[in-house]
């Protein structure tokens, strides 16, 4: 296969893209899927806290790291990366990556590229949407709603939706759901990943002592987002298989 890049951002901040890409990275490695992250929350790296066998910690703005991303995508054994991006830098990201020509390599069928676009419950996000389109055209474009604290989405007029996605008609609405708040705050605290608690794993590999009624909340919240996953197509899109196509 060749190399695919998978981008998990959103320039607002608050709005769980970190969560997301840690369901990414459980949902690939659950599908058997070898995968690098790249956490561009610089320099505290949230995503390494929870994934650090597989994350490495970037200054997405500087050359040197954007060169540990991107030359490296045809020479590594592992051929999916995932990058989740900090808050606020996602626009400035999709512009560094096509000003040095990535994009022209993802058209060129070199690359495979995919877009998780976290968005927050405002009418703003709209604005945040249209800026990011530019880039996304003609590209894997996810919209994610995250749902997990109890967030409220509004109902987007129809009319004002359809002037935002003109052009655009491939992006694909992603839903998150709520995940129980006394079964989120024990994974934060526990910092492992989703799958390791329900799995009742600590970071060292030895034997937790997690709740099995909070373990059994994260599991059916992670088959839920599976399930939402796989009715996307997101392996196909980002394999560029013909399922995904048709």
């Amino acid at each position: 296969m060749k190399p695919v890049v998978l981008m998990v951002g959103a320039d607002k901040g608050g709005v769980g893209k970190t969560t997301v890409t840690r369901t990414v990275l459980d949902y690939l490695a659950a599908k058997n899927v070898l995968v690098r992250a790249f956490d561009a929350e610089h320099p505290r790296g949230t995503l390494q806290r929870f994934h650090p066998d597989v994350t490495e910690v970037v200054d997405i703005t500087t050359a040197a790291d954007q060169m540990k991303m991107i030359d490296t995508l045809a020479t590594s054994e592992v051929k999916v990366s995932v990058i989740d991006i900090s808050a606020g830098l996602l626009a400035e990201t999709l512009k560094a990556f096509t000003d040095v020509g990535f994009f022209d390599l993802v058209h060129e069928g070199e690359f495979n590229f995919g877009l998780m676009h976290v968005v927050g419950s405002s009418v703003a996000s709209l604005d945040e949407i249209a800026e990011v389109l530019p880039y996304a055209r003609g590209k894997h474009y996810f919209i994610v709603k995250n749902f997990i604290n109890d967030t409220s989405f509004f109902e987007w007029n129809p009319t004002v939706y359809r002037n935002y996605f003109r052009g655009a008609a491939d992006a694909v609405e992603v839903n998150i759901p709520k995940l129980n708040e006394m079964a989120y705050e024990q994974v934060e605290i526990a910092g492992v990943p989703f799958s390791d608690f329900v799995g009742n794993r600590q970071s060292n590999g030895q034997v937790a002592n997690n709740s099995l009624v909070l373990r059994g909340y994260v599991r059916t919240w992670m088959r839920n987002i599976t399930d939402e996953y796989d009715r996307v197509g997101l392996l196909d899109r980002l394999y560029d298989r013909t399922a995904a196509a048709a």
